[in-house]
């Protein structure tokens, strides 16, 4: 449906944006388009910040987004098509320039792609609260995520927890857990300069097992084991951590990469359970009674915590991001994602 019941304006008469658009393999560039005009039911909001996936937005950077999956992919707000030229991102927060009076110069968060300017449906406009920063508010996607996993995983007060992988979405479902009563939270990752951060959201940290470390310093008898380093390895942590009857939740996504878990040992006869857990639906317990719009809004809610500004990324410039976003995405470092910045 196009946003305006407005006569049709001249190219020359309207709003220009200009977004990120990833054109082939590794390669990113700056284009401008021209915005709709704002009709009745949207908004036109000028872009304060956006998040970089860095796991996805690899994906998406390299190519390799799988054919059967370029339905299911889809940014909601995304601009052309996989693999490429396709303008992708979901984690963009601004000021509402022009819309309904209840929203102009709010600043809200909305599921749109990496551009300066935007036109949306009010619908898909979520109020970012007062006490929330805008550049803290682009991490409501990934708290989503994180919301929606310890949905899927059934963890509770008083469990053994443990997360394999301190990602931005690691750090997030550790950060939830942590605040379930009595809840015993591990966080396991091969880069020791996240054990302070961990510890800051309530957590502990430990290394996986190498020739120097013992398999007995991680937990054992795990009721949850969440994955999230899209690392193979990583997955088999997760399982033998696992106590009986057990459950992994699998968070990574892997592209086109075939996966190779270990099966044996003690799988089958431990019960263990391997779930997978994706945004894009809200988690069946919840789903009578929870729409994505109300995830969203718990989502905001749970960022008034100024604890998850430590989650926040260095700041990328939009004038720099054809050069830097690709570099972000694929240079190797132990840094978070950064955000961009556009004004």
């Amino acid at each position: 449906m196009e946003p305006s019941s407005e006569p049709r304006r001249s190219i020359a008469q309207r709003h220009m944006a200009r977004a990120l658009w990833y054109v082939r393999p590794g390669v990113a560039e700056v284009r401008a388009e021209a915005l709709p005009a704002v009709g009745p039911g949207f908004a036109r909001v000028a872009t304060l910040y956006s998040g970089l996936s860095r796991g996805t937005e690899r994906l998406v950077l390299d190519g390799a987004v799988p054919a059967t999956e370029y339905d299911r992919m889809r940014a909601p707000l995304q601009g052309g098509a996989f693999p490429f030229p396709v303008k992708y991102g979901y984690c963009a927060t601004g000021i509402v320039e022009e819309g309904p009076d209840e929203l102009t110069g709010r600043v809200v968060f909305c599921l749109h792609p990496h551009q300066d300017t935007f036109v949306a449906a009010v619908e898909m406009l979520a109020p970012v609260p007062d006490r929330v920063p805008a550049q803290r508010a682009t991490l409501a996607a990934n708290m989503e995520t994180a919301l929606n996993a310890v949905w899927d995983s059934g963890a509770t007060a008083g469990d053994r927890i443990v997360v394999v992988g301190a990602g931005i979405v690691g750090l997030m479902v550790a950060a939830v857990c942590a605040r379930l009563p009595g809840a015993d939270v591990t966080v396991i990752d091969v880069l020791p300069d996240r054990a302070e951060i961990v510890a800051a959201l309530g957590a502990r940290f430990a290394s996986p097992s190498t020739t120097t470390t013992a398999a007995s310093d991680l937990p054992v008898d795990a009721d949850v084991a969440f994955h999230t380093s899209a690392n193979p390895a990583g997955l088999d942590t997760a399982i033998g951590c696992l106590g009986l009857e057990g459950t992994v939740v699998e968070l990574s996504w892997y592209g086109t990469k075939p996966v190779a878990v270990t099966l044996g040992g003690a799988f089958h006869s431990r019960r263990l359970k391997i779930v997978s857990s994706q945004v894009g639906h809200v988690s069946a317990g919840h789903r009578p009674r929870w729409s994505y719009r109300r995830r969203l809004t718990k989502a905001l809610d749970l960022l008034a915590d100024p604890l998850f500004d430590r989650l926040v990324g260095a700041e990328i410039a939009f004038a720099d991001a054809a050069k830097a976003v690709p570099l972000a995405l694929t240079a190797p470092g132990s840094g978070l994602p950064p955000i961009i910045r556009y004004r």
